[in-house]
């Protein structure tokens, strides 16, 4: 056991010296995108498509859209690169805010 410590206390400092590690994003922040939620509202009542939710992404500036039905469970944690659009049982648009 004696033998063992020295050889630990040579091993240390090499852990200490690894790569630094990519900086994680501040509340599921992606660099280069953040949502806005300003002028949403115009897309309220429309036919929930894929050309719908690219052109929403691109209105609010989000790299992502989250479509929740009705029902649905979501996760609670905001992220600031994401667009979250709710629809109703005929798949309409009834909300959309940023999170």
């Amino acid at each position: 056991m004696r033998k063992a410590i020295p050889l630990l206390t040579m091993a240390l400092p090499a852990c200490a010296a690894a790569a630094p590690q990519p900086e994680i994003p501040v509340r599921g922040a992606t660099p280069g995108f953040t949502c806005r939620s300003q002028g949403l509202e115009r897309f309220v009542g429309r036919a929930a498509t894929a050309e719908l939710g690219a052109e929403m992404r691109r209105a609010s500036g989000a790299k992502t859209v989250r479509w929740v039905p009705p029902g649905s469970m979501i996760t609670m944690e905001y992220r600031e690169d994401r667009l979250t659009v709710r629809v109703d049982a005929g798949n309409r648009v009834i909300a959309a805010n940023c999170g």
